[in-house]
């Protein structure tokens, strides 16, 4: 035998392409590069949720009433003085009539802000994030003042906006399982279609006396690996849309509501590894299932 002679090379068991793997391919894509986005677009809700929490968090509100013959725009300068004075708090400042009118103006016209009406004064109060004080201490010194005021410090809007970042994230998780749910039905089908059409094949594989799980890795590993390819095509175009989102928006991502960040992206490099997981464990447990059944 010459050196030219090609070296003999047992065929697979399984054969390494099949006219339905496109197919295949196709739909586990399109449903990672579902589950792509849909976290891309929970990370990104959560990132608003917690940026808006935060904000709200360091600031209140303060609406002011006139006592007397004290003028509105007089008391809301009082109110102002009185909390910048107050520890914790970085800046008081007292909203002019033109922005308070400016607020009111989406909810009862334009037309109906007469000088005559009474349109109450906001003051704005900014806290130190880390050492933010009390609300009986501004109230107190709101007091102290003699100021007739209301203190809003934002907990009834910070609440809802928990409990929706909160809704959210299980709304994100239950599509994901419900996507994966799809993947591993898709799988147990493609494994047991390739169980009939290679069933000679594993009744010979029996007759050599090889065990089931041996068989069944066979198919774990082959579903396996085109779940992979499957997730990298997903997971790439998912990438795609969100890197251009951020490109888009710059800074804040896409828009304010939604602010893609470049780690959110990043994260999509597990998405071809888990559905490389989720094919594998569909695939041997249905070839098991299968297999049991042959005898």
């Amino acid at each position: 035998m010459t050196s030219d002679t090609p070296r003999w090379k047992p065929a697979p068991l399984l054969p390494s392409t099949d006219a339905r793997d496109k197919a295949l391919i196709f739909v586990i894509a399109v449903l990672v590069f579902l589950a792509s986005i849909t976290a891309l677009g929970t990370m990104a809700a959560d990132r608003a949720a917690r940026g808006w929490s935060g904000q709200l968090e360091s600031s209140a509100t303060v609406v002011v009433r006139p006592k007397g013959v004290e003028s509105v725009d007089t008391a809301a300068a009082r109110a102002a003085e009185a909390l910048a004075g107050v520890k914790g708090v970085t800046e008081a400042r007292a909203i002019e009539k033109e922005q308070a009118e400016a607020l009111l103006e989406p909810w009862i016209g334009k037309d109906v802000l007469m000088d005559d009406l009474p349109v109450p004064r906001l003051v704005t109060v900014e806290l130190d994030h880390d050492n933010p004080p009390p609300n009986d201490r501004l109230e107190a010194a709101l007091k102290s003042a003699g100021v007739d005021a209301t203190l809003d410090d934002h907990s009834l809007w910070i609440s809802d906006i928990e409990r929706g970042a909160g809704f959210a994230r299980w709304a994100a998780l239950a599509v994901f399982l419900l996507i994966a749910s799809a993947a591993a039905g898709v799988i147990a089908f493609a494994t047991r279609a390739g169980l009939a059409a290679h069933h000679d094949t594993i009744e010979v594989l029996h007759l050599y006396g090889a065990p089931h799980a041996f068989i069944a890795r066979l198919f774990e590993v082959r579903f396996a690996r085109i779940a992979a390819v499957a997730g990298l095509f997903g997971a790439g175009a998912a990438a795609i849309i969100g890197a251009l989102a951020r490109l888009a928006g710059g800074g804040a991502g896409l828009t304010p509501v939604l602010p893609v960040a470049w780690l959110d992206i990043a994260w999509l490099a597990a998405a071809p590894v888990l559905a490389s997981a989720v094919a594998a464990l569909a695939a041997w447990r249905t070839a098991e299932g299968l297999l049991k059944g042959m005898r």
